[in-house]
This record gives C-alpha cells, structure tokens and sequence, in this order.
C-alpha cells in the first residue's frame, strides 16, 4: 500500500470568510488569526506550544469534525458528560485522504475517566460482545491512570485507523512514552495516521513526523531541536546545577 493511502486525513483549513469575528474566543488565538491550511504528516504530526495556545482545541475540533465524540472514544461513543467544547469545528474544512479508516480512536486525557465509565455502563446495559475485552478484558478503573492509558493503546488501537491523542504523555512514565513510540510505529506500519498534542520531547521525537509549534506568531513547522521543549529540557539537563540555582535564588 501506497503511504499517502493511509493518509486519512490530508489537511484542515479554516473557513475565514465564515469567522463572525477574529476578536472572539478561539478565533482570537494567534494561531487561529493567522491560520489558512494546515498539512498533516501521511504518518505522524504533532501540535506543541506553550497552554493557550490552541493545539488542544484544534485537535478537538478535528476529531469532532471526523465524527468523534468531544470527550474521546472510538467513532461509535456518543455520550456527553458535559459540553464545553468551542465552536471552531464549524468553521473548519477537513480534507480526507482517498481511503477510509476501519478503526479510529479520539483519546485525551482529561476526559479519559469519563470513556472508562461509559464503557462500564455499556457493558451493564449488555446486548453485545462486552466493549472491555477490546481495552484487555480489564476495568480500565481497576488500574492505574498510566495503565488504562497504555493498555488502551496495546489494545484497542487495532490499526489501519486515524488516532487523535490530546497529551498522552499526562498519565505516563518517561519509560512508557518510549514504550509508546514503539507501539505508534507498530501502528503506523499498519497502515495508520496520527494527530498528537503533546508537551513531551520524548513522544515528538518520532522520525519523520511533522511539529507544528502554537505560539505567538501563530503555528510554524519545527524540527525537533528547535522546539522550545526540547530547548529547555536539553538546557535543563545540561547544565542542571546553575538552572536550579537561577530558579531557586530568592535574590
């Protein structure tokens, strides 16, 4: 199979001529003001930037756009626990690739408790093969936030899908984010795309993927090494005796 076959999702763009005003919350972000097209990476992309910046609410609108569930979950959830999700989705143009997507999976991690809970409920109200054995046959309440997390993506990721992930990395270990690169790559051989929002340098640093850092200036492509993250924690790491010094110093 070709790669840009498995491009489910090939770019969004904003509807700007439709914008009631540039003045008002999302479209008053830098990102949104400035916001035309924006290209997806056939394998992996990745949307970074400082918080307020707008990559989450970006990822949201996208997944809602493709027919996620705001709160997260494969195609077919469709619960709400509450409904704050912004109004950027009606004024964006998704762009699809040629094929469809078998699989698909909106996770964030805010919200991650609530698709556990929903998965609770459908398998009490029954009717069906339960929806847990496709997450590992175990109460994703039964573990801990790290462990639901990756056994959700050992799990139910089943590939040739379109995976959306808002930071990932909140419930995981240094060791398993690098656990997580290996399971993305897993996926991406067989034939899947992913969109992630992510603050760690360790989960961006998947090879060839594109970083699109949220800033002030608006969105900007980067190189892993040109990220503020990876800038700061290199800096950090390299020279931790005086960074701790400089934060610490009351004068």
């Amino acid at each position: 199979m070709d790669i840009l076959s498995a491009q489910y999702v090939r770019s969004v763009s904003l509807k700007r001529d439709a914008v009631p005003s540039f003045k008002d919350y999302p479209f008053n972000l830098p990102s949104f003001k400035t916001l035309d097209e924006l290209p997806f990476h056939p394998k992996v992309t990745f949307l970074i930037g400082e918080n307020g910046m707008g990559k989450s609410t970006l990822l949201e609108a996208i997944a809602v756009a493709l027919g996620f569930n705001a709160e997260g979950g494969s195609f077919n959830f469709n619960f709400s626990t509450f409904d704050t999700h912004s109004e950027l989705g009606n004024y964006l143009r998704v762009i699809k690739g040629f094929d469809k997507p078998r699989d698909g999976f909106f996770l964030r991690a805010e919200s991650f408790y609530n698709v556990a809970s929903n998965i609770e409920e459908m398998d009490r109200e029954g009717g069906g093969p339960r929806v847990i054995d496709s997450f590992g046959g175990r109460s994703l309440h039964e573990q801990s936030h790290g462990e639901a997390f990756f056994s959700t993506f050992l799990h139910r990721f089943r590939g040739n899908g379109i995976y959306i992930l808002d930071e990932p990395e909140a419930a995981l270990s240094p060791l398993r984010q690098m656990s997580m690169l290996t399971r993305i790559h897993d996926l991406v051989n067989e034939h899947s795309q992913f969109i992630i929002a992510t603050h760690s340098p360790i989960i961006m640093a998947y090879p060839t993927a594109a970083i699109y850092e949220f800033s002030e200036e608006g969105i900007i492509e980067k190189k892993l090494e040109e990220t503020n993250h990876y800038r700061i924690m290199k800096q950090f790491f390299d020279n931790q005796k005086r960074m701790i010094h400089h934060l610490l110093n009351d004068e």
